[in-house]
């Protein structure tokens, strides 16, 4: 883990030295006084020497002038590192969370996320310059004071150090909670955040459905387990903060006790007083040590947290998945089962699916909510891997394929669409960041969604908000088939796109969307008749088999589940409502 750590000063090892060297001179600086006050009570006061006196401490200003500076070097530019060390980390978070698979995501709230990015890492960055500071300066001011201890009277300074183990035996014995009540408070906080996100997310349905109350209990919950994890912290802290203190206090104990019987025969009272302006600076390092415990097990704990997802196995294809250029379409599941929890053997999701799409052509699947519809094109981009079987495109295993060509290949208009904060011209760009603005146009004049963003005010430089707030259903999911013209893929899939929509919306809508299909091969998964009785070929789905396939006229002649289905449409039903 120390090493892993480690690796992340090396872009900044040039600054981090002066940084150590700055934090050296800074402990000499601190032994100064000291020795200055030895002299000047031993030799200059007795002697009257208040030339002598005076020059010393015009020393003494002026090297704590220069240790001012240093200071504010290692604080200023001490501090810069952790913050480059941080942004490091959390640009490699970020990037591996791109690469992570979607069952990740499936399985960890977005807010817990989050927390790791900023809290945790926050963290870390004060670690990362506070840890090598603290352990740097302290440690070398606590050899050189005690040497200089030693140099005044050797007994003295080994009853000091008689004391010291004690305070590490202590200091480790109560680590080990510490860690422990650091971490649960992590993930307490980690949960709150997580609530957070979900009830600001969600906050039009809160409010759609009266549920405020409702939400802050939930929240609520998560206040009290934080509240709970952070009692255990401070307890943990309490029981370290006391006995440590207990400890140090000892110090002092012996200082009058053992140093009044050393300097009692002697009565070298100048002895005695520089030794306990000595014993003072080697003291202060060690509670320093001490109190950092807490920052160190902090930053430790959210290191920790950061590595959890670093060591996350991310998305896996082939090690000779080769770049497969522009693909033709034509799509092939091979006897295809799977299943979300790889550990289940039982009801699968999809069950021994085979059938095959020819380039071109389009194809619907229907039947009920939960039958494997939205799984099966889920698996024609390689979002999750079958548990059996395999996906082929132009008789390449999608396995065989990067990612990232696989995926340019392929079109997906979704009834949830997302858009990001950001201008309309930004949100339609995203389906290919080389695309000129004339090209923008040309896709929403095929979207049918160029007239609207016209007669806006700011037209293709208007914000949508978070999540395509300020626009209509129907016009997020006309900027999302825009989006779609823009990457011109080879392959495309509707999964129920028009659904949410009401029937004119839909109308308007489905012409845009048969523009989008001419020519490419077409997925289409849907409830509504009028999106898919014009399909090559309809399959009927239902818990993971394909019971049925044929056109519209073919599955009606059969009188079959498509028929049954098709009777209750007739009925203002549609196929999930049967």
């Amino acid at each position: 883990m120390l090493r892993r750590f480690i690796k992340y000063y090396k872009p900044y090892r040039g600054m981090f030295f002066l940084d150590m060297l700055a934090s050296f001179l800074i402990a000499l600086i601190g032994l100064l006084y000291p020795i200055i006050t030895n002299t000047v009570v031993k030799t200059y006061v007795p002697e009257n020497n208040t030339k002598m006196i005076i020059v010393l401490g015009i020393f003494l200003l002026i090297c704590y002038i220069i240790r001012m500076f240093l200071k504010f070097f290692v604080q200023y530019y001490g501090h810069m590192i952790g913050t480059h060390m941080q942004a490091d980390m959390r640009k490699e978070m970020f990037v591996k969370l791109q690469r992570l698979p979607f069952s990740y995501f499936d399985e960890h709230e977005t807010g817990k996320i989050m927390s790791r990015m900023t809290n945790d890492l926050q963290q870390v960055s004060e670690l990362a310059h506070h840890g090598p500071e603290n352990f740097f300066i302290c440690g070398i001011t606590m050899i050189l004071s005690f040497m200089y201890l030693l140099t005044i009277d050797y007994r003295f300074a080994l009853w000091i150090l008689a004391a010291v183990p004690f305070l590490f035996f202590v200091s480790l014995f109560f680590r080990k909670r510490l860690n422990r009540a650091n971490m649960e408070n992590r993930k307490s906080l980690a949960n709150i955040n997580a609530r957070l996100e979900s009830s600001i997310t969600g906050i039009r349905v809160t409010k759609a459905f009266t549920n405020d109350e409702k939400e802050l209990e939930k929240f609520e919950e998560s206040n009290l387990d934080f509240v709970k994890s952070k009692g255990k912290m401070y307890k943990a802290m309490g029981q370290f903060g006391s006995s440590t203190s207990f400890i140090t206090d000892l110090f002092n104990f012996i200082i009058i006790v053992a140093g009044g019987l050393i300097v009692a025969p002697s009565k070298d009272t100048a002895s005695y007083v520089t030794f306990v302006v000595s014993v003072s600076m080697f003291i202060t390092p060690l509670t320093t040590l001490i109190n950092f415990v807490e920052q160190f097990e902090e930053g430790v704990t959210g290191f920790q947290r950061f590595v959890e997802i670093i060591d996350e196995k991310e998305e896996e294809t082939d090690k000779d998945a080769k770049n497969v250029g522009k693909l033709e379409g034509k799509i092939t599941f091979d006897h295809v089962t799977f299943n979300y929890d790889t550990k289940q053997t039982e009801d699968n999701v999809l069950d021994d699916i085979s059938f095959e799409i020819e380039k071109g052509k389009t194809i619907a699947l229907v039947g009920a909510s939960g039958g494997g519809k939205t799984t099966i094109c889920h698996l024609i981009p390689n979002f999750y891997h079958p548990s059996k079987g395999h996906v082929y495109i132009d008789d390449i295993d999608v396995n065989k394929m990067t990612f990232q060509s696989l995926r340019k290949n392929i079109g997906l208009v979704q009834q949830d669409v997302f858009l990001f904060n950001g201008t309309i011209k930004d949100n339609i760009r995203y389906g290919n960041y080389d695309a000129s603005d004339e090209d923008i146009i040309k896709a929403s004049k095929m979207a049918n969604i160029h007239d609207y963003i016209t007669s806006l005010e700011k037209g293709y430089d208007t914000i949508v908000g978070e999540r395509g707030v300020k626009l209509s259903g129907g016009q997020k999911q006309r900027i999302s088939i825009a989006r779609v013209f823009l990457k011109n893929p080879s392959i495309l899939i509707l999964d129920e796109a028009t659904s949410a929509l009401d029937n004119v919306t839909e109308s308007l809508i489905q012409k845009s969307l048969n523009d989008l299909a001419k020519g490419r091969t077409t997925l289409i998964v849907a409830h509504r008749l009028s999106t898919i009785k014009n399909a090559d070929l309809i399959y009927v789905i239902e818990k993971g088999k394909i019971i049925e396939k044929g056109n519209h006229e073919e599955l009606l002649s059969k009188n079959g589940e498509y028929a049954y289905l098709y009777r209750g449409i007739e009925q203002n039903q549609t196929f999930d409502q049967q």
